[in-house]
């Protein structure tokens, strides 16, 4: 059975930097498998995106900026997602559901109920199996944010919930760390202020632990057993 994967965390938390590093580590292991993000994992999503952080676009209102990533979702749902787990691969993605109930619930105030009607319509009902929470300070996370985009050819480039204040960006680390104690079964917590090489071997030994158990009798041979990649 082929799952989908989803990587989260706040700004600076390192997610999109493991998300490749486990690419890595299931093409290694000849495990058919897609990298996907959001909003920006289709050409439709990327022109979404482009609205969605430009950092001049500061007069976008919360119910305005929930639709317009729900919309992304629902073509990359359609586009990207079913269609490679119908193919027989497991998809990465970085970002899914549960940043839209971090950002927009808790970070904006908008109405959960409502987002998540709108989710479940636009996502046709997929959901996550396993979702790897990268946890950090939101200052941390901020300042690490911040050092990236100095290296930007264009600083002022730099995504604007990256501008938001430092109590919204606690509100969304809560909003997470609450869904991951709702729903254990689906979250793994990882510590993010660690080395990227030490996040990286924890979030290898979670997934081959968890593709591992919910593999068929008959799907478990084809699962290697082998040590991380270091």
């Amino acid at each position: 059975m082929n799952k989908l994967i989803t990587l989260e965390g706040g700004e600076g938390s390192g997610k999109s930097t493991q998300a490749k590093i486990l690419l890595s580590y299931f093409q290694k292991r000849q495990i058919p498998v897609v990298l996907t993000q959001e909003p920006s994992g289709t050409p439709i999503g990327r022109k979404i995106g482009d609205i969605l952080f430009h950092r001049n676009h500061v007069s976008i209102f919360p119910e305005t900026e929930l639709l317009l990533f729900c919309a992304a979702r629902a073509q990359h749902v359609r586009e990207i997602v079913r269609p490679a787990l119908a193919s027989g691969k497991h998809v990465l993605c970085d970002r899914f559901s549960d940043a839209t109930f971090a950002y927009q619930a808790a970070g904006r105030g908008l109405n959960s109920d409502f987002i998540t009607l709108v989710n479940d319509y636009c996502a046709q009902d997929v959901k996550p199996d396993l979702t790897l929470l990268f946890d950090l300070p939101a200052e941390e996370g901020l300042r690490r944010a911040r050092l990236r985009d100095d290296q930007l050819a264009d600083p002022s480039t730099a995504d604007r919930f990256e501008k938001e204040k430092l109590d919204f960006h606690n509100r969304v680390r809560q909003a997470y760390l609450r869904r991951c104690k709702e729903e254990p079964e689906r979250f793994r917590l990882l510590d993010a202020s660690r080395t990227v090489e030490e996040i990286a071997l924890d979030v290898q030994r979670h997934v081959l632990e968890f593709l591992s158990a919910k593999a068929a009798p008959d799907e478990t041979a084809r699962i290697p057993a082998q040590p991380p990649v270091r």
